[in-house]
Order: structure tokens, then sequence, then C-alpha cells
């Protein structure tokens, strides 16, 4: 039966409501109109129902009621030198009193206007809206607003000040830097247990220092499963706060000094059979961590001092609630397994009394997995320490995953902020003609707000803490992310706004207390405005050279680059720089099925806009003819050098000439996707000592580092 105008109009209107896009434009500009039964399916996700008229209707008019119901918001949000508008909604000739509790602990009493707005009865009770006069001084921070009236409990709200703009770490505002971009698991040494660690970050960062860079970028650090088998996706992690042990270099944690001689064989042992790793060909993360984590078994035994054991209960006392949720689903997946929907029913909830029952039973699993997380946090921290001490103004740069596993550790503790029934993803685009769904969970934006953004900064606040900067994937899902009911084709999402103004302005917040850079990675479908945004907030974009285009597919000229950027040649999503030069992207994905159209048809296609780079930098007296592969990659880095760019990012595999995707969009087991060792010209793996005795890296390394003429 077609849906008539007004019951479409009310159904638009509760979509908008609840930030619901009820159409878009698309990568090609089309308008777009989003289905109703798509609509209907998303708002069921934030618990609304709208199956007929009666229920749209209804959800109209609860929605409206909502915040005459609560006193306070739940949040406020401002910029710093602004006031909060804050709007009361209480009884006709209720007596109040307000007050406003710094982060600092200091008061300041708050006036309350005489005037009054809307009016409005409540369950028969008259209620008027009035307006809280909050001072426009108020420092950065989170601050606690309380009201009381007669002798009811006092309402509260988080107030959140956050910087107008964040403020470039010295050495960024000061001048350009370069660095490096790489893939920390591939980055294997002689001494890692098949995977590269946290002292191999310390080391190539230490190296790169040397050569005067003044980052190293690094793929998510996020914490998978603790028992095999381990995703292999850093971008779909179990959890996005806590860091994965499988980082930690055992020969590092101090207690291993204490162990015994027969003990110190135990781990020599395990050690020998994760090193014989690094002969293979690809990276085997389950073995590497079957034999890590026993080593580790061994030393957490082991009896520690004084003042590690203080040391250890105050990060664990400083993590709180968090941490202790995460080291549970991990004791309750080594204990039960998973999925998790196989584990007791009463486990399925972290605050149940059975789970509480559990983590008492389980109480030395779950604070063996608490140690590890001590462990690789400080050694992360230290890592950072000695590449800043090495000559680095930024340091490691860590990379935040834009959701995590639905069957993860974040989606068992924060069930109730997640939206389990859908699926974060992208429309379709250029790259993506079906779009994308990533089988992520999203933040619900109403439940992220009940709850002062409080997982979202706590998540932010680990990571900064460990890092001089953070690149932050999709960032266009802080504004709108696509959301796909789960079952679906990524056609029949639509987008779901977030309120911008908190996300990133806690993001500023927490990035300007840890004296850090934001790098947002902004590509795709975005938004005109949300660009001009970022760049208003002091936030830096990213430019891929390849993608930089200007209207009708001419390369956008480097000069035309924005100045707050992370500008590079490539992308993990695309093959090497060697690889995309010789077409690897196209052949790949003619042999996955991936292409829209013939394979002769894209390799003309793609061979013109290549052609077209290459002609330019010819022109510029950057590269000759008949150049070599190699000297092609040297100019296309030269070439950014002519850009305003305030980062140069060098991707590691470019160094040394591998020319393998490294993830291919669109694919799972059908390709070897984050499973590749950095690797030479001919696919041989190579170790980290061979990047940084490499010729040819130094070669490229120089090329950064000539300046272009202004």
């Amino acid at each position: 039966m077609p849906v008539s105008a007004a019951a479409r109009s009310s159904l638009q209107d509760l979509a908008h409501a609840f930030g619901v896009a009820t159409e878009f434009w698309d990568w090609k500009g089309n308008h777009v109109r989003v289905s109703d039964d798509s609509i209907r399916a998303v708002l069921a996700a934030l618990d609304v129902q709208a199956a007929n008229a009666d229920d749209v209707k209804n959800a109209v008019e609860a929605h409206g009621e909502k915040a005459w119901r609560q006193i306070l918001p739940p949040v406020a949000i401002t910029r710093a030198g602004q006031a909060p508008a804050v709007t009361l909604r209480v009884p006709h000739e209720a007596s109040l009193q307000a007050v406003l509790t710094l982060e600092s602990g200091d008061q300041r009493e708050v006036g309350i206007s005489d005037g009054s707005g809307e009016e409005r009865e409540i369950d028969g009770v008259p209620m008027v809206e009035r307006y809280l006069d909050l001072p426009h001084d108020l420092p950065l921070g989170y601050h606690h607003l309380a009201v009381t009236h007669g002798d009811h409990e006092p309402a509260t709200c988080t107030v959140i000040v956050t910087p107008e703009r964040l403020d470039l770490p010295a050495g960024l505002a000061a001048d350009r830097v370069w660095g490096l971009t790489g893939q920390l698991y591939a980055l294997r040494s002689e001494q890692s247990w098949g995977l590269g660690d946290a002292a191999d970050l310390a080391e190539l960062g230490t190296w790169a220092a040397r050569q005067g860079a003044d980052f190293v970028l690094v793929n998510p650090m996020h914490a998978a499963e603790p028992r095999p088998t381990m995703e292999p996706s850093p971008y779909l992690p179990a959890t996005r706060r806590f860091l994965n042990p499988m980082y930690i270099r055992v020969e590092e944690v101090p207690e291993l000094g204490y162990l015994s001689s027969a003990e110190h064989q135990m781990i020599e042992w395990h050690g020998d059979d994760a090193r014989r790793l690094t002969a293979l060909d690809h990276l085997d993360r389950d073995s590497a961590w079957e034999a890590k984590e026993a080593a580790l078994r061994i030393i957490y035994r082991q009896r520690s001092t004084h003042r590690r054991r203080r040391d250890f209960e105050e990060f664990c006392e400083r993590e709180g609630q968090g941490l202790l949720d995460y080291a549970t689903w991990c004791a309750f997946v080594v204990e039960h397994g998973l999925p998790s929907k196989n584990w007791p029913s009463g486990l399925r909830d972290p605050r149940s009394e059975a789970t509480a029952a559990e983590q008492d039973r389980l109480a030395e699993e779950v604070e063996f997995h608490r140690w590890m997380q001590w462990i690789v946090q400080g050694q992360f921290a230290d890592a950072q320490r000695e590449v800043k001490a090495a000559g680095m103004s930024l340091g490691v740069v860590h990379d935040l995953a834009v959701g995590v596993h639905p069957g993860g550790a974040d989606a068992w503790a924060l069930a109730d902020i997640l939206a389990g029934d859908i699926e974060g993803g992208a429309p379709p685009d250029d790259y993506n003609a079906t779009g994308q769904t990533w089988s992520q969970p999203p933040w619900r934006p109403d439940r992220l707000a009940e709850a002062a953004y409080l997982p979202y900064r706590d998540m932010l606040r680990t990571t900064l803490a460990l890092s001089g900067g953070l690149r932050v994937d999709h960032i266009i899902g802080l504004f709108r992310l696509w959301w796909v009911p789960r079952g679906r084709p990524a056609t029949e999402g639509t987008y779901v706004r977030y309120d911008h103004e908190a996300m990133i302005g806690i993001l500023l917040l927490e990035a300007q207390r840890a004296g850090a850079v934001v790098i947002g990675e902004d590509l795709g479908t975005v938004e005109d405005w949300m660009r001009d945004y970022l760049t208003e907030r002091g936030l830096l974009g990213t430019s891929i050279l390849w993608f930089e285009r200007q209207d009708g597919g001419a390369p956008r000229p480097p000069e035309t680059y924005r100045e707050l950027c992370l500008a590079s040649v490539t992308t993990h999503d695309l093959p090497p720089t060697a690889g995309y030069l010789e077409g690897q992207h196209i052949v790949l994905r003619h042999q996955l099925g991936l292409l829209p159209g013939s394979l002769e048809d894209e390799m003309a296609t793609d061979e013109k806009q290549r052609g077209a780079v290459l002609a330019d930098l010819r022109e510029r007296g950057l590269l000759g003819n008949n150049s070599s592969v190699e000297e092609q990659v040297c100019a296309l880095h030269r070439y950014l050098g002519f850009s305003p760019a305030r980062m140069i990012g060098v991707a590691v595999p470019d160094l040394v000439g591998d020319v393998r995707t490294i993830n291919q969009p669109g694919t799972d087991e059908e390709y070897p996707n984050w499973r590749l060792p950095l690797a030479g010209p001919q696919g041989q793996p190579l170790m980290l000592e061979d990047l940084m005795v490499s010729r040819r890296a130094k070669r490229l390394i120089r090329a950064v580092t000539t300046r272009q003429p202004e």
C-alpha cells in the first residue's frame, strides 16, 4: 500500500529528531532518498519503534516529553571563552540553587535567570524552562553542575569546556616535519618473537630520528582476542582503549631478572620457537602469541618488588572499571572461548551477579590480563620517551580505529552504548561501487551523551598518554556515520549524525592536555563544510597523492594541497608506491573479481592517471625519461615537497621497494590482509636490521629531506 505524504512526513520528523538521515547526496552528486524500511530499521536500533503510524505518533510525543522529564541535560558542551547554554526544566515556583564544581575542586555559585521560557504540563505538573547564568571564563576540563530544588535529590550535569582550536605542538608549529608510516607487526627484527613489538618501534624510531624524522605513525595498537584465532586486522580490534600484549618485548620485562636459571631456560625455549617464525614469508600471529603468552605467564608468577607492585596497583586504580571489564572479558574468553553467545547466559551481562561471581573465581586470570596491560603500556611509554630523546619532535603517532569487533571486549562491556544490530560502514563511492560494511557496532549518539561521553574520553586519554599524536581513522564518523542494519547490504543504510561539537571538542581537549597533534583521515564521501570545520579547530587532514585530483581527473598540483594535512604518496589500502606504479592494485582487484570494468579498460584509465602525474614530474625536472621505478618513487616524494603540508609521511615499504598490498578493501580470506611482513622488491622477507642499512632507504630519505625551491 502506498505511504501517504503525511505519514512519510511524520516518519521523517521522527528520524530527524534522532539524527537519522532520510536523504543524502552521494559521491556523484546525486540526491538519494532513503527508504522508509531502512529508516525504521535504524530507528529500531535506537529503541524507537516506528512500524506504523501509531508507533510514529507515540514516539514523536515521547521524544518531545523526554527533555521535560529531566531537570538538567546529562551533558553540556562549550568552547573556552563561551558560557555554556544550560536550560532547566522545573516545576513552577520551584526553589532552586545551582553550584558548579570545577575539575580542580573549586566551587562557583551559579545564578538562575528570573525570566522563563516555554511552559508545558507533564503528568499534571506545570513545568517551565529556566536558564542558568554560567560564567564565560570557565577553565578547560570536565566540571560538575548540581541543581537542587526543595527536598529532591540534586540534578546533575557534566559541563565540558573544550579548546576553541588545537594548538600545534612546538616542533610542528615551527616548521614542516616528515616521518615514517608503517605496520609495526610487520617490522620484525632478529630479537622479536615473530612479530614487530614495542622495542622494535623504539629501534625504528631512534634510527629514523637520526635520519631527521620527527614522527613514526603506526597501525592501531588495539588489543585483539587473547586466544587464537587472533583477528589479523588492526582495524577490527576487541577494544580501542587497551593495547595488544602481542607487542610486549619479553626480554624487557623487569621481573625477568628475578627468574631462576631453569625459568630463564624455559623463556629461551619459547623465544627460540617464536623467532623461528621470522623465516616464514607470512605472519603467524597465533603461534607468536602462543609462545609469548606462555613466557609472560612464567614471568607473571615471579614475585615483584614493592615499588613495582605499588606502581601496578596505581595503574589498576587509574584505569578503573574499564580495565577490570577488559581483563574480565579476556579471562572469560580463556575459560569459555568465543563466541560469547556460547557462554553461560549470566556472563553475557558485564554487570550481572553471575559475572561478578565468575570474576572472583577467575581473579588470578583477571589480574594476569591487567598485569599484561600494565607491561605493554609501560613499554610503549618507554618507546615514546626514547624516540623523543633521540630527537623526534612528535615521536610515536598512534592510530585510532573507527570501531570494534562485534564479539569483542568493548562490545561486551559497552553493549548499552553501542548499537548492537547495526554495522558501521560507507555508502557506494568511486572505489567501492556497492559500499562497505565493517561489522563494527557504532556508538549510539543518545547513550554516549547520557554517559557524558565518558567511554570516549577514557579511550582517547589512554591512547594519547603514550604518544605525540593521534591519527583518527574515518574522522568523518565523528560527524555522521553510515549505519547499515545487520545482515543487509551497505546500499540499504543511512547516515546517523553525532554531536560533532562534542566529539571533536573532547578530542581537542584530550589532545591539548597530552601536547599531541591530531590527524583526521578525511577521505571518501565528505561534506565540504566538515573539512572546513576540522581546519578551523586545528586538526590536520589527510592527502594521498594519487587521490588528489582536480575536476576532470587531472592531478592536483601539490602547491594547492592543504597546509594542515599529512601528505603521503600512498596508504595501507593501496600497494606501496613501487607496486602502484606497476598497476598492482588493478591486477590484484582483477584477480579477486573486484574490478567494476574490464582489466584492459581499468588498466588504461589508471595508466593515464599515473602518466599524468609522471608527466608533471618531468616538466618540473624531477624525473628524466626511461627512469627506473625506484627513481620514480623518489621523484614522487620530492614532488610532495612542493606542497605546503605540515607533515609528510613516508611508508616504510617504500623505503625497501616492497610492491605487495598490505590490505585489499572488500576482501577477507580471499587475500592475506594484514599478514604480510616487510619485504623487498622480489617479495623476499626483510628484517628491521636490513631496513636500517638499506642504501635504497637512504636514497629515498635524501629525496624527502631535500628542500624544494620556494
